[in-house]
């Protein structure tokens, strides 16, 4: 491996992207990278693989930091205070990870919703707009069309959807024998790859930022969030997962693992596993309304709906006041409610504080009903709510775990290291290909789809155009690292959304990431083979999407295995 490709696409790279995208310093990164090489893998080779074979994710997840501290503290042959400082490496990475913003926001949000669900269940509002649902969705098929139809529903942020989804539709998926494992399924796949792809979302402003600096780097300043839009015909995962969960679901197909998950649901009514450790405690989600207490839908649609309005307009005026370009913002107050300023707005806000804030409203709106309506006096429904911030310290500790796992590799120089082992003199034509599954990989290990597309894009569109200059040839390009990203985090144990969405599912998680890996990388060929190879030598969008759309409607049909009681 050459050692200036490393550091200069290191250097590169920090000049770019975000600092919260790449925390470590980028010279230390590459020379960390230059000293270990392959060995920069262990740390999340080993979380996943012990991941997989313990079914432990937390003490997984803990081997894979320490081992990575480890390393970075070792010097020579002196283990004794390499093992000590890789110790006190690790609660300092875990204390980095807790003290920074957006982290904490996640945290307080994941805490806050887990207090809001505990509390429309006491007040009987799930059980009410479980048997609302119930009265259309009285299918495996028309309940698993529902959670999929809610999850394009709440397109603007991944998060929202992992974590409003699942308790709602859980109910109505058990009662009527679908998989957890489907259910996650369904929750990770319409969370990440809708929001990647929305017009107006919490990711748009970063995707949008990354594709205007790598631009500038071969000297063209265009409409940055133009050749955005540009790129969703060629976001050929996003497109097919999308549509592969609604043709197995119409078609009632499954398989591989999914398949089997789903048998045992159908023919035994077992919607988890015999050894199953589910994400979520059942505390939140099975709290009975007492008996005088009649259920009303009105009991989760004002607290739920008090969570997506104050998260549209925490996102406008939240990003209202982070815009800090004087053109942005004449443009914003010249027509503060065209789509074109709530883009401007939503991509610039603080989506993981926007979140836990609307939590906190919804969940002090959900307070005030339990007591105005008289179904419980304020001492019990605080400490509902308590009792459903408790349900959910377990995810909250995994998610710190894999943060603090992500804090190191960045320390070591993991995605360096790939970015120099891989990026190597081809074909034009292959360069979307190959960046796809780079990008895949670097997302997978580090389970970041964000920090991917940071070290990425800078090192792509330049690559690109001198390659094939063609517009359409680096529009492909910019797609194929922001959809390679997407496909990796989708199916990496140590990423958030896997995690929140085995969680919003009450899911094991492990048995989550299992079965939705063959999917998802059924899925990542087909984008390959049918898209980003034709779309490489030239074919146009117009004849690769379709032929995409059409092989996954054939692989489902001719792979899939019927899934009935």
């Amino acid at each position: 491996m050459r050692k200036p490709l490393i550091l200069s696409a290191a250097c590169l790279a920090a000049f770019l992207m975000p600092a919260s995208a790449l925390a470590a310093d980028p010279v230390v990164a590459a020379a960390n990278a230059e000293h270990w090489g392959l060995l920069t893998l262990i740390p999340p080779l080993l979380a996943i693989a012990l991941a997989f074979a313990s079914k432990n994710v937390v003490l997984s997840l803990f081997i894979g930091v320490f081992s990575g501290c480890f390393m970075l503290e070792l010097k020579g042959y002196d283990v004794y205070h390499a093992l000590v400082g890789g110790f006190l490496h690790l609660s300092t990475q875990v204390l980095t990870s807790l003290a920074d913003p957006w982290d904490a926001g996640i945290v307080l949000q994941v805490l806050a919703i887990g207090g809001l669900i505990a509390l429309i269940s006491k007040m009987g509002g799930a059980q009410a707009i479980a048997g609302a649902i119930s009265r259309w969705a009285r299918t495996p098929r028309s309940s698993q069309l529902a959670a999929w139809l809610m999850g394009l529903f709440i397109f603007f942020d991944d998060y929202a959807n992992s974590l409003t989804v699942g308790p709602i539709m859980r109910p109505v998926t058990d009662r009527l024998k679908v998989s957890r494992e489907k259910l996650a399924f369904i929750i990770d796949a319409t969370a990440a790859p809708i929001a990647g792809i929305a017009l107006i979302s919490t990711w748009v402003a970063y995707e949008v930022g990354l594709i205007r600096d790598g631009y500038q780097t071969i000297g063209i300043s265009g409409n940055a969030y133009g050749i955005f839009v540009q790129t969703i015909p060629y976001r050929f995962y996003n497109i097919y997962i999308l549509l592969f969960i609604l043709l197995a679901v119409w078609l009632k197909r499954d398989f591989g693992p999914m398949y089997a998950a789903e048998m045992r649901a159908r023919t035994h009514g077992k919607v988890l596993g015999d050894n199953a450790v589910p994400m979520a405690s059942d505390e939140a989600t099975t709290l009975e309304p007492a008996a005088h207490v009649k259920p009303s839908v009105w009991s989760a649609i004002l607290p739920i709906g008090t969570l997506m309005v104050a998260a549209f307009l925490g996102f406008y005026f939240n990003g209202y006041r982070n815009l800090d370009d004087p053109t942005l913002l004449a443009s914003v107050n010249a027509s503060p409610l065209s789509f074109a300023s709530m883009r401007i707005c939503f991509g610039a806000s603080d989506a993981s504080v926007v979140l836990f804030q609307a939590a906190l409203l919804a969940s002090l709106v959900a307070i005030a009903m339990a007591v105005s309506r008289r179904i419980m006096p304020l001492k019990e429904a605080i400490e509902t709510f308590v009792t459903g911030i408790k349900s959910m310290n377990i995810t909250a500790v995994i998610l710190l775990l894999a943060w603090s796992l992500s804090g190191v590799m960045k320390e070591l120089g993991t995605a360096t290291y790939l970015v120099g082992a891989l990026s190597d003199a081809l074909p034009a034509y292959l360069l979307p290909s190959i960046i796809f599954i780079l990008g895949s990989v670097i997302s997978f290990a580090t389970g970041t789809s964000y920090g991917t597309m940071g070290i990425l894009m800078p090192l792509t569109i330049p690559l690109a155009f001198a390659l094939n200059p063609a517009p359409e040839f680096v529009v492909l390009s910019v797609g194929s690292v922001l959809t390679g990203a997407i496909f990796g985090d989708h199916c990496s144990p140590i990423s958030d959304t896997t995690i929140l969405s085995s969680m919003g599912a009450g899911c094991d998680h492990i048995d989550h990431v299992r079965t939705q890996l063959t999917y998802a990388v059924v899925v990542a060929g087909l984008a390959i083979v049918t898209g980003y190879l034709p779309a490489g030598l030239g074919l146009p969008v117009s004849l690769t999407l379709p032929l995409g759309i059409l092989a996954t409607a054939l692989v489902i049909r001719f792979a899939g295995k019927k899934v009935d009681a």
